[in-house]
């Protein structure tokens, strides 16, 4: 579907399974929302027993430790969002509204495929209000010891560069570059599932993390290979979930980004702590819509309000 205006699904989608980390039940529907409401969960089953909106955006961000998590504990959070973020941010999916029944999404096969299916299968309908997109203006950087997460300003799209290095030698380092759209993002980033080394496991337990996991939905690396019987879907398959971990993260900036980001070493915490160094000064980006259905110009709204730039509030 291509068009300058704003998205949302056709229909409602629901999905079903186990949070990797509680081990719990979960189930999700996500349904369409009008212009200009972007990405927000409804909480249900809340600690308090009232139902929670929360908006998809990293000012909301409570934890960050092998999972994104969004909302206070206490009165009602939503673990594990950054696959299905991912999905809607990877498809060009600006609005919609995901009501789930607990504190953690299903993890199911354990990447964005089946995100990806459920949303292909009721399609993407237009807003009818032109699309929106955050614009890097000036480069950022953040670093934590010898990783770092920058984003940087282009011309046009949104680019990723990410590289990882890890002292276990299965895994060793990796980089991948790619420009994201909905046709790249399907082929080589929505079929790439999380993973975690066999080592960890009973720390992981111990901590509460990965009590869902399992080879149906995780990636297991040992001292000399990948456990699973199946092997890996690419051959980068672990830097390619490492790209669609940050497309989830990096769409908690509540639209999507044109700029290029660039990380090595990054993480959960590095993905969202960029966001927050980009939003800590409005010179550093604006907001610019398309003007035209045809020719998809970029206003600067920032501009035509007099003002440097601006964000939406939360």
């Amino acid at each position: 579907m291509r068009t300058n205006n704003q998205t949302t699904l056709k229909a409602a989608a629901t999905l079903s399974g186990v949070g990797v980390h509680s081990g719990n039940p979960a189930a999700i529907t996500i349904r369409p929302a009008p212009a200009n409401h972007g990405i927000a969960f409804l909480r249900t089953g809340t600690p308090l027993g009232n139902d929670r909106l929360i908006k998809a955006h990293h000012a909301l961000v409570s934890a960050t430790e092998l999972c994104t998590v969004i909302g206070d504990v206490e009165t009602g959070a939503v673990a594990t969002i950054e696959h299905l973020m991912s999905a809607l941010f990877g498809l060009g999916v600006d609005n919609a509204l995901i009501e789930i029944d607990g504190p953690e999404l299903p993890i199911l096969d354990g990447s964005a495929k089946l995100f990806v299916e459920a949303i292909d299968a009721v399609g993407l309908a237009s807003c009818g209000a032109p699309k929106r997109w955050l614009k890097v203006l000036r480069p950022v950087r953040i670093e934590v010891d010898r990783a770092f997460a920058e984003l940087r300003p282009i011309d046009r799209g949104f680019r990723l560069d990410v590289e990882i290095d890890f002292d276990n030698p299965v895994i060793g380092r990796s980089r991948k570059a790619m420009d994201l759209s909905p046709a790249t993002y399907r082929r080589e980033v929505a079929e790439a599932r999380t993973f975690g080394m066999m080592k960890d496991v009973e720390r992981y337990w111990k901590a509460g993390f990965a009590l869902g996991a399992s080879l149906e939905n995780t990636v297991a690396v040992g001292e000399n290979g990948v456990v699973n019987p199946e092997g890996l879907r690419f051959p980068d398959e672990f830097v390619r979930h490492k790209i669609l971990d940050a497309v989830g993260d990096l769409a908690l900036a509540g639209l999507p980004i044109q700029g290029a980001y660039r990380s090595y070493c990054g993480g959960h915490r590095m993905n969202v702590g960029v966001l927050s160094a980009l939003f800590s000064d409005r010179a550093n980006y604006a907001i610019v819509e398309a003007a035209g259905t045809r020719q998809g110009t970029l206003v600067d709204l920032g501009a035509s309000l007099g003002l440097a730039a601006f964000a939406a509030d939360v």
